[in-house]
């Protein structure tokens, strides 16, 4: 157990140290905060990005904090999830030609831990992506060349806990502090030699609230269960800085320098999510999410109106045949979809993403830990023009780590 430990803490510490690098590369991720992540495992990506209504002792389900009070009294759960990217893009110039690329990428997406605390009651902790920035691109201008690129991430460090007041029916928070900084940069380089710098750096350094609470109705004596659930976020003023930067090589004048708080000129709204779960015996599970975030309201660079309502709708499937058989019949299947409105409007039009997915969860022989493998497939454009075509291939790479630590040894 000591061994298991120490590589948990090693894997933790090196995934803090890569956390900054993200997989995100896409255009799209120039606008607003970038491309925002859902708090989904790498299990429930590859089930659609459900989890408002899924709740297990054996999985941490960061989605609705209300599932951590069904935690084991003697469990500790650890989650690391990894994800691969290739992505081909397409697009239509304005002299009717045809222009496509492909790309790949990844990183650490996530990672979390889940401890009991007390019959329940359970917490957690873990790092997550609220947002990503990721992009390089250029064209050509006249007498000269002019690109565009970004980097950098939003990122989640979050505490939450779960309690059961009543049989059937948990409340949960999550407590999260943003942090990280986007970059925006534009270059311009003249035939005669000289290049002009421009960059914008977006850095939030604020606090954030999500609760949730989940109702678990038994049917068939038990054996099977209908649970609803529901999470809410307050909307939110962010803290932080924006500092501009600008410098022109070639031109007898100094670098300059701008920073500026962004209180009150840039901000999240709130959000509602709900979910409808269906459990059969404890092998099949069935889910139907929904989402919404009048982004619309928010703010961004000081003005509303500037950003889309998001709304995404998912479900998913996850069937394990045999929890006591054989090693294939102790597998989980998975499959989903989702369908999101993102919050980014480009040039008057709505971006929409969908997609599909499915995987597997490994058992680890001897032990209770799960290595869960998938693909995703994702296409993403706009609407009415359809600008920029992308599709996304991902594989998603989850671990995990379900151990009995707090099993009181016994005296022969």
């Amino acid at each position: 157990m000591k061994k298991i430990f120490c590589a948990i803490m090693l894997a933790a510490t090196a995934a803090l140290g890569a956390y900054a690098q993200n997989g995100t590369m896409t255009p799209y991720s120039s606008y607003g905060y970038g491309i925002l992540g859902d708090n989904a495992t790498a299990a429930q990506r590859q089930m659609g990005g459900v989890g408002y209504a899924m709740h297990s002792g054996r999985h941490i389900n960061v989605m609705n904090p209300a599932s951590y009070a069904r935690i084991d009294s003697m469990t500790f759960l650890f989650d690391m999830g990894i994800d691969l990217t290739a992505l081909w893009n397409k697009e239509t110039d304005a002299d009717g030609k045809l222009n496509s690329s492909n790309d790949f990428g990844g990183g650490l997406d996530y990672i979390t831990m889940e401890v009991p605390i007390t019959k329940g009651l359970g917490a957690s902790l873990g790092l997550l992506p609220y947002s990503s920035v990721g992009y390089s691109f250029g064209n050509t201008i006249e007498n000269g060349y002019a690109s565009r690129s970004g980097s950098g991430s939003i990122n989640e460090l979050y505490l939450g806990f779960g309690y059961m007041p009543f049989k059937n029916l948990s409340v949960g928070a999550n407590i999260a502090y943003l942090f990280g900084t986007t970059y925006n940069d534009s270059y311009a380089a003249t035939s005669g030699g000289s290049t002009s710098v421009f960059e914008r750096q977006l850095e939030i350094s604020d606090w954030y609230l999500n609760v949730g609470v989940q109702y678990s109705l038994p049917l068939r004596k038990g054996r099977d269960l209908l649970t609803v659930g529901a999470v809410f976020s307050p909307a939110k003023n962010f803290h932080g800085h924006t500092n501009y930067f600008s410098y022109d090589q070639g031109v007898e004048s100094a670098p300059t320098e701008t920073e500026e708080p962004i209180g009150g000129r840039y901000s999240s709204p709130w959000t509602l999510g709900v979910g409808l779960g269906y459990t059969l015996n404890q092998r099949l599970h069935l889910e139907v999410d929904g989402t919404y975030q009048p982004w619309s309201k928010a703010k961004y660079a000081g003005e509303k109106g500037i950003l889309n309502d998001r709304y995404k709708i998912a479900a998913g499937m996850e069937w394990q045949p045999n929890p006591r058989g054989g090693y294939f019949r102790r597998m989980h299947y998975r499959v989903g979809a989702h369908y999101n409105r993102d919050y980014l409007r480009v040039r008057g039009n709505d971006i929409r993403d969908y997609g599909v997915g499915a995987g597997v969860g490994f058992p680890v022989p001897g032990f209770k830990t799960i290595v869960n493998l998938g693909l995703e497939w994702r296409h993403r454009q706009g609407s009415p023009a359809a600008l920029i075509k992308e599709d996304y291939l991902n594989i998603t790479i989850g671990v995990n780590f379900n151990e009995m630590w707090f099993r009181p040894s016994k005296i022969y």
